[in-house]
């Protein structure tokens, strides 16, 4: 695959740009508590996938409308601009994110929450997730805990589904998977030694792995939307980070394989959920 220093360099400055128009405008909304605030970040992702030559595809179920949680597996910071871009709702995020030049404010004014892996913040944050749900946010939170290499899912972490144990005016929160596929190249399929172009993880420097994949041309996403579930159709939060992994590593491999995903007869559905 041939690489373009023009063409990152083009990127590079159409994100810039962008990145300026998203601090002059969501700011401001933010702090006036506009309703576009809401609808700025959605717009903001659609118009960087178009500056990195993100192609997304979306196959599955319908996305749940309200308040919900959606669970996908993470490969890379890429995997914000993807499904933000497709899914109306804030992320869920470990709290050093916050700390990221440049990127943790950005993600700051997407309405990010974030999250500490110590013990101590659990309830409170608790709290703020049941407060953003209440007032009608819908989450995306990561159960791996960190990225993958884009070729195999990492364990989930069931205590990330501890906001599935809330309530939403006396209902449980409904939570849908998502699998996350990075799959072609120019319409080039992306094979095990590829997929790191765009993966990030282990000890990968952000700057020279940015830089170094916007110079190569479109790729595509592939994103599979699963039935959704609550808490409620499981005996504990284990049975359900279990369930929600299986699934979406279902329609991860179908994804990397080129296969249609198909899904199980067993496949739990939440009756009465409304979609969209």
């Amino acid at each position: 695959m041939k690489r373009s220093t023009s063409l990152a360099s083009l990127r590079a400055l159409g994100l810039l740009g962008l990145a300026a128009f998203i601090v002059v405008t969501q700011r401001p909304a933010l702090a006036f508590g506009l309703k576009a605030s809401k609808w700025l970040p959605p717009l903001w992702h659609r118009m960087c996938r178009r500056i990195l030559g993100m192609e997304v595809t979306v196959s599955g179920k319908p996305l749940i409308e309200g308040p919900a949680l959606f669970v996908a597996n993470h490969i890379s910071y890429l995997d914000v601009t993807a499904l933000g871009s497709v899914v109306d709702a804030c992320f869920v995020s470990r709290a050093d994110v916050r700390d990221w030049p440049i990127f943790g404010y950005l993600s700051t004014l997407q309405r990010t929450i974030y999250v500490e892996r110590r013990p101590r913040y659990a309830r409170q944050q608790m709290l703020e997730l049941a407060d953003r749900l209440a007032g009608g946010d819908r989450l995306i939170l990561f159960p791996e805990g960190t990225s993958s290499d884009g070729n195999s899912i990492l364990p989930f972490k069931s205590t990330l589904f501890g906001a599935a144990e809330l309530k939403v005016d006396g209902r449980a929160v409904p939570v849908q998977p998502i699998s996350v596929a990075y799959t072609r190249l120019d319409g080039v399929p992306l094979g095990r030694h590829l997929r790191p172009l765009y993966a990030w993880y282990g000890d990968m420097d952000f700057a020279s792995h940015f830089w170094c994949l916007l110079g190569y041309g479109r790729f595509r996403v592939d994103i599979v939307i699963h039935d959704p579930v609550t808490l409620d159709d499981f005996t504990s939060r284990k049975e359900l980070s279990r369930h929600c992994e299986r699934t979406i590593v279902r329609g991860f491999s179908d994804a990397i394989s080129g296969k249609p995903f198909q899904p199980p007869p067993s496949t739990l559905a939440l009756s009465g959920t409304s979609t969209a």
